[in-house]
């Protein structure tokens, strides 16, 4: 790899990272409330996207920009800003499963899926881990985003179910479907600029 090339892909993770965190921003402006106080929003698939398209590190950064931005007061925790909503709000515990979930969705499909891996896995092989790995950073997401949720409003396991994950089942599952799409077409593509 000559100087340039490698200046190239230097520059491209930083660039990859900032743009995720723009796309993880813009999915506030998609938001359907819900009476638990937990909206339906895009920005949890960008998110988890970023980790499975970006790896776990520039994925987990790209979501920690997101967070940053929000916390000194760019509104795009579904509309709101400021620190207070990770610490105190109903959805704090899933601004943090964001990151989370783009860690471990990244991780696993960095340990199981390498774009330079020689040879290749099999087509059906390669949307099982996707599909997987989608799985896992969607249970981390709700796991600190039911705990969050369970903290601040002081429900039950049971309550809190109901109110911030059963609502949320029909859209997840599109979005999941979505996301192994984006994730299938993209990361090799974004592979070839960052690795």
């Amino acid at each position: 790899m000559n100087n340039q090339t490698a200046s190239a892909k230097m520059l491209a993770k930083p660039i990859m990272t900032a743009l995720f965190a723009a796309l993880t921003a813009a999915g506030c402006f998609i938001s359907v409330p819900l009476p638990g106080g937990v909206p339906v929003v895009i920005q949890d698939m960008m998110a988890l996207v970023s980790g499975m398209i970006l790896g776990p590190l520039y994925g987990g950064l790209a979501v920690a920009l997101f967070l940053v931005l929000g916390c000194i007061g760019l509104p795009v925790f579904s509309g709101k800003a400021g620190i207070q909503i990770i610490l105190n709000g109903p959805t704090g515990g899933f601004l943090i499963g964001y990151g989370i979930g783009a860690i471990s969705g990244g991780l696993f499909l960095w340990a199981t899926l390498r774009p330079a891996a020689k040879p290749a896995a099999p087509q059906w092989l390669q949307w099982v881990l996707i599909a997987a790995a989608g799985l896992l950073a969607n249970i981390m997401l709700f796991t600190f985003g039911l705990a969050g949720f369970m903290r601040v409003t002081g429900s039950g396991l049971g309550k809190a179910v109901s109110l911030a994950l059963v609502p949320f089942i029909p859209g997840n599952l599109i979005k999941q479907v979505v996301m192994a799409l984006l994730v299938k077409k993209f990361r090799p593509i974004v592979h070839n600029y960052i690795d």
